[in-house]
């Protein structure tokens, strides 16, 4: 893992987008996996604003929300079109999402994960940082062997979900591509902002490492770049 720890957000963003831009420019990358929610939402609109030429890149989908409906604009799949896939210029047919629909989830995300081993796996995954250590909706009790997979999500992260809908939607099942998947890709960047991420990001960086947090399997990962502001940061700071 390589800390990159900032003064605030904004400045962890300048640094995170300065990483990505570089691992999306490379000649090697093809295959990227976009998370959705509040963290990275501004990183891909600094990407989009450098006007880079992305469209020979591969955009997958890392997980959605289970019992929302598809036309939904703030579903995983709709809010990474809009934010990544317009934004980067991707062309549409390169841009591939999992169903929020539950009958359609678990078929959805096998197919999606088979089209990522036939690209021969990713190259760049972006991730956000649960309250609870999990990396998509991977769970704490998910094995680092995990596939993808539809599941009962817990209470903290229906909360996050029925803040994130307004109060519209609180969905209680996600489906999610697999921390196998996660692991296996080549340069990871995940983010953490904020006072309410200082548990996590404590227990990603310096508790066990294990299924309790499953943000802790990146300790053994080649290359995982952690972009933190001050504020989830403290604990990591102070013990230093």
């Amino acid at each position: 893992m390589e800390l990159h720890i900032l003064p605030d957000s904004d400045k962890a963003n300048a640094a995170a987008t300065d990483c990505l831009a570089a691992w999306l420019t490379s000649s090697n990358t093809r295959n990227v996996m976009v998370a959705a929610g509040n963290t990275p939402i501004e990183l891909y609109r600094r990407i989009g604003e450098r006007g880079l030429s992305l469209s020979h890149l591969n955009v997958f989908a890392l997980d959605e929300y289970v019992g929302v409906p598809l036309e939904e604009p703030r579903n995983c799949a709709n809010l990474m079109r809009r934010c990544v896939q317009q934004a980067w210029s991707i062309p549409p047919a390169q841009f591939h999402t999992v169903s929020s629909l539950e009958q359609d989830a678990l078929t959805s995300v096998r197919e999606h994960e088979r089209k990522i081993a036939e690209a021969c796996g990713l190259d760049v995954i972006i991730l956000g940082l649960g309250q609870n250590g999990h990396l998509g909706f991977n769970e704490p009790g998910s094995a680092e062997d995990s596939a993808g997979r539809l599941l009962d999500l817990e209470s903290i992260s229906i909360e996050a979900n029925r803040k994130w809908f307004g109060g519209d939607y609180a969905p209680s099942k996600g489906v999610t591509v697999g921390l196998k998947t996660i692991l296996a890709a080549r340069h990871v960047l995940i983010m953490a902002y904020g006072s309410h991420k200082t548990a996590a990001v404590r227990a990603m960086i310096e508790g066990p490492r294990g299924a309790d947090c499953p943000a802790s399997f990146l300790r053994g990962h080649a290359d995982t770049h952690i972009f933190l502001d001050d504020a989830a940061s403290a604990p990591i700071k102070l013990k230093r």
